[in-house]
């Protein structure tokens, strides 16, 4: 019989005690593999293999390049950069970073929608803002089963919640359950095998690396009058929901991640503009008292006034940096 052999989980803040516990509860002879990507720093070292590997029955490594996957083994995506799955191997991809990640939990989901279709399972964990949510979504298409950690029992909900109204998700458990929900997903007979989306499998090839412009973009994408934050390029809609972008480089963004780092880029330019009115006003005030020495009054007066107003709109923007 036929079985889900493909387990993927995706976590960022709040998730590593989660997966810990998750592979710690797996039985030994699991029929499936599982690959796991959390969101670390680009000159992170690679623990938490190690730390899987000595903490429950299943054998766990730092995925490596090229090597097939065998089930009852845990492979663990390497810093900077991502995971997927091709076929029955295990890929190593430098392609760009989606929602400021790398590796990103999104371009795993969907391989293993590409490669196993419904003999691929998603787990999505605790998380800030919403990388996987598409993910999900795409893996769902490929006919492969979505599971979510429940929002309230997240340390960190908003991953899980947003995936959650992105698609129809068919299993969501608490950090306790998610162990023996797998465990069965695994031993169950996976359902029909529907048409794989050409689109999902070319943003795949993009996490691999492959070279992106806009003629390739323009294939999943229309243009928007947005500006991508990590290049400074054109950024496209992506026609699949929920709401994306990607830029001609290959930048990947939510709408919530793109909202994030847009506002981190405001509250820097506000900052900026607020150093620059205060050198203003200290410019004039020191024209003023220069004027007032050479006894020109008028030129004074109005060197004063220009600092006074220079000194208002530093105010203004002060506020706008305190209250965000």
């Amino acid at each position: 019989m036929a079985r889900r052999e493909v387990i993927t989980i995706g976590g960022s803040a709040g998730s590593i005690e989660v997966i810990r516990r998750i592979c710690r509860e797996l039985p030994a002879d699991l029929p499936a593999c599982v690959l796991i990507a959390v969101h670390v720093g680009a000159g992170s070292q690679d623990l938490l293999a190690g730390i899987l590997d000595s903490g429950g029955p299943l054998t766990a490594r730092t995925a490596v390049d090229g090597e097939p996957l065998e089930r009852g083994r845990i492979y663990v995506a390497p810093a900077d950069r991502h995971l997927v799955i091709d076929g029955g191997f295990a890929r190593l991809g430098r392609g760009p970073r989606e929602n400021m990640a790398r590796p990103a939990i999104d371009p795993l989901f969907r391989s293993a929608g590409i490669s196993a279709g419904p003999r691929a399972i998603g787990v999505l964990l605790s998380g800030m803002l919403n990388d996987g949510a598409s993910g999900l979504a795409d893996l769902k298409r490929c006919g492969g089963v979505t599971v979510v950690q429940s929002p309230l029992d997240a340390v960190e909900s908003e991953m899980p919640r947003t995936a959650l109204l992105a698609s129809d998700i068919d299993y969501r458990a608490s950090a306790s359950d998610l162990a023996i929900l797998l465990s069965r997903l695994v031993d169950e007979e996976p359902g029909p095998a529907p048409a794989l989306p050409e689109s999902v499998a070319l943003e795949v090839a993009i996490a691999m690396g492959r070279p992106s412009d806009t003629p390739l973009i323009a294939e999943i994408a229309d243009p928007v009058p947005l500006n991508c934050p990590g290049c400074g390029g054109t950024l496209s809609q992506v026609r699949r929901s929920p709401l994306r972008f990607r830029c001609q480089v290959g930048h990947g963004y939510t709408a919530e991640a793109l909202a994030h780092e847009q506002e981190s880029s405001v509250d820097e330019a506000v900052r900026i503009a607020l150093r620059v009115v205060g050198e203003r006003a200290v410019l004039m005030e020191k024209m003023a008292a220069d004027a007032h020495r050479a006894g020109r009054s008028a030129a004074s007066a109005t060197f004063g006034e220009r600092a006074e107003e220079y000194r208002r709109s530093a105010t203004v923007l002060m506020n706008a940096v305190v209250t965000g």
